[in-house]
């Protein structure tokens, strides 16, 4: 799934996630950014370090002043907790069975869903309106037959991208035949263009409300906030409640999933309009509708195209992802593979997801950058072009429906799956374990879990329930507000609630375990990339292609080095949220301020210090925002990795979808939201007043 990469100094995240991700090449997680909101970066001091200015250490001092309060206060209420408390995990008698009303509730849906008013007139005409529209589109995609689907790829493509795009979008398509996929791509395509189509138009709305008004952009925030930092499996679970297992189920949660970023960016656009175009405007009498369709939307239009393209992004990322809730398509192929453990049949449909999302970003972005620039050589533009697109699309399905070749030619494919599974078998064989001195990949995934992640786990559910709390509640109030730590508290009191808090804590052993090593790696990498140009562009082409890649698709390679258990799920969440903790913590890096630089190279501070005294003192903000995308991309993946023996809260909200047993589904998919919002709230830094003004 993909998200967009923010500027440290940007006020606010476009994805998730998403999946957002967190870069311009989409990410399939997307979460929101702690960009706008964390504290200022300190000068360093010492030699080497920035000038302070006035203030800075009266500033600092309260600061540190205000962590030791909350430090005194922990002390106070962990020996209390010792006394009062004792240990042990959360008791029994503070959880709440809800499987019984669950149960109800969904037998009640089961058995009125025929009858009832509200989903006779309602959400009966909701879901028959999603599968006609599905349906619809299969039927135009089938009718224009492979040749015409890939001529109309390239025509587009070279009408908003070139030449280049154009021929990359062609041979893509023609991948996705080749490897024997062509009508599960179809239908993939068919579910994106409705899911598209309505989370533009749902997050055009909000985004226009939000960017029209102070009051609603209020209201709104904090719920795409919410949005963008929950896992995707999460918005499977209420879908599957009300409308069950199939098509509708899958088109509305990958809307709801998909629908954030374009609002975000579209609210963004309008409220960064020129100000002196829009007093233009003003004094020469235009009303407001006329301001908003003549000025605020013309001058928006990149934010809307990049708000498109991280849509299409993340609604391609759910898509796949949807699979779990008959969604059907390539992502049916690849959770049946993987259900079997069949890595061939799983690549050979993993291929096509990835190229799709290539394809997709790639034209999308180039459509993008082209707003306001020169025209392009080779660039398709103008009513002649268009004419002649529109001639030659008609002119190559005729030729279809004339020949009778509508369908995919069965001679042209080519069987990967059974070659991929005898090299995993090889690899089985040769490399899982008993490789001298190295070992194999097994012995590694056996010795992290035994010796990483159980451990681990053991010390997190040894932890008496109310320390786990007061930890989470520490951890928010000192990056923080009241409010955060209050939100993170009882986000996490919820968990044990519902009785899930074991499952919970094993889950959080795997993302803390992934985060490590995530932030070990992608801080390594970034620094490298910000200190070399040579590493930055060999990273580039690399981070693109793994920051367009749905979650799916990295737990194919995964299964076929290390098997199935946790490691590999672990593994799979460092991948996908390396790419952008090492973006941003670049990107920060690269943006600290030349004048202090300078000024330590004046002292005569060697590249060590400008480093550790300057550059990453001063880059405080983007390592903490690293820090929270790469938390919310691993939580985003560690869930998806029940699929492949990942355990914990992903596994049960598996099995509930898989097995009908949607009361454990649902619990499993509230604590997820839960655990989402806790690792949000204690790794995102939020404004607070301080008595030298607002912000600290």
């Amino acid at each position: 799934m993909s998200t967009t990469a923010t500027s440290p100094s940007s006020s606010s995240s476009p994805s998730s996630s998403s999946s957002s991700s967190a870069s311009a090449a989409g990410s399939p997680a997307g979460s929101s950014s702690a960009a706008g909101r964390t504290a200022p970066p300190e000068a360093p001091g010492g030699s080497g370090g920035a000038p302070s200015g006035p203030g800075t250490g009266s500033t600092r001092a309260a600061l540190f002043g205000r962590g030791g309060l909350i430090g005194a206060g922990a002390v106070l209420l962990l020996v209390l907790g010792v006394v009062l408390l004792g240990g042990g995990g959360w008791p029994a008698g503070l959880a709440v069975d809800v499987s019984g009303p669950l149960d109800r509730a969904s037998d009640w849906i089961i058995d009125n869903r025929d009858g009832h008013p509200l989903f006779l007139y309602f959400l009966g005409h909701v879901s028959n309106a999603v599968v006609v529209s599905v349906r619809a589109v299969y039927l135009l995609l089938l009718a224009l037959g492979w040749a015409g689907v890939t001529a109309a790829a390239g025509l587009v493509a070279w009408r908003l991208a070139g030449p280049h795009l154009a021929v990359l979008s062609v041979a893509a398509f023609g991948v996705c035949g080749l490897l024997g996929m062509w009508v599960p791509t179809l239908q993939t395509l068919a579910l994106m263009v409705v899911a598209v189509l309505a989370s533009v138009l749902l997050g055009a709305l909000l985004g226009l409300a939000a960017g029209l008004s102070d009051r609603m952009d209020r209201a709104l925030r904090p719920v795409l906030d919410t949005m963008q930092v929950l896992p995707a499996f999460a918005y499977l679970l209420p879908v599957v409640l009300v409308f069950g297992i199939g098509v509708p189920a899958a088109v509305l949660a990958t809307v709801v999933y998909a629908a954030p970023p374009m609002a975000r960016l579209t609210a963004l656009g309008l409220r960064g309009a020129d100000a002196g175009v829009m007093e233009g405007a003003a004094s020469l009498g235009a009303t407001g509708r006329q301001r908003l369709l003549t000025a605020r939307l013309p001058l928006a239009r990149k934010e809307l195209l990049l708000g498109v393209n991280q849509s299409i992004m993340m609604a391609l990322g759910m898509a796949v992802i949807a699979s779990v809730i008959g969604a059907g398509g390539l992502g049916d192929r690849v959770y049946q593979a993987l259900a079997s453990v069949d890595v061939g049949a799983a690549l050979a449909a993993g291929v096509p997801i990835v190229l799709l999302a290539v394809v997709l970003d790639r034209v999308t972005a180039a459509a993008g950058a082209r707003i306001g620039a020169a025209p392009v050589r080779g660039v398709g533009s103008g009513r002649v072009a268009a004419a002649v697109s529109v001639a030659v699309l008609a002119v190559v399905v005729a030729v279809g429906h004339l020949a009778d070749r509508l369908d995919w030619p069965r001679g042209w494919t080519v069987d990967v799956a059974g070659p991929v599974n005898r090299v995993v078998d090889w690899m089985t064989a040769h490399l899982y374990s008993g490789v001298p001195v190295i070992g194999g990949t097994a012995d590694w995934a056996a010795h992290f879990t035994t010796g990483v992640l159980n451990p681990l786990r053991a010390g997190l559910q040894w932890l008496p329930w109310w320390s786990v709390l007061l930890v989470v509640g520490v951890l928010a109030l000192l990056i923080g507000t009241w409010r955060t730590a209050l939100t993170a508290v009882l986000a996490m009191a919820a968990i044990g609630v519902l009785g899930v808090w074991g499952p919970a804590l094993d889950t959080l052993s795997q993302v803390l375990a992934a985060v490590s090593v995530t932030l070990l790696f992608g801080f390594a990498l970034g620094v490298a990339a910000a200190r070399s140009a040579r590493v930055d562009r060999l990273l580039r082409p690399v981070l693109d292609v793994f920051q367009t890649m749905p979650q799916f698709v990295y737990l194919i390679p995964v299964v076929a080095l290390f098997g199935v258990g946790r490691a590999p799920a672990v593994a799979a969440a460092v991948v996908y949220a390396l790419p952008a903790v090492v973006r941003i913590t670049a990107q920060g890096l690269r943006e600290v301020d030349p004048g202090a630089l300078e000024s330590a190279r004046s002292l005569g501070a060697t590249a060590r210090q400008q480093l550790f005294q300057v550059r990453l003192p001063l880059a405080r903000r983007a390592l903490l925002l690293a820090v929270n995308q790469g938390v919310v991309l691993v939580l985003a993946v560690v869930v998806i990795g029940g699929l492949v023996g990942g355990g914990a809260l992903g596994y049960e909200a598996v099995f509930g979808l898989a097995q009908g047993d949607l009361a454990t589904g649902l619990v499993a998919g509230a604590a997820i939201v839960c655990l989402g919002l806790v690792l949000d709230r204690v790794t995102q830094p939020t404004e607070r007043r301080t008595r030298f003004g607002k912000g600290a």
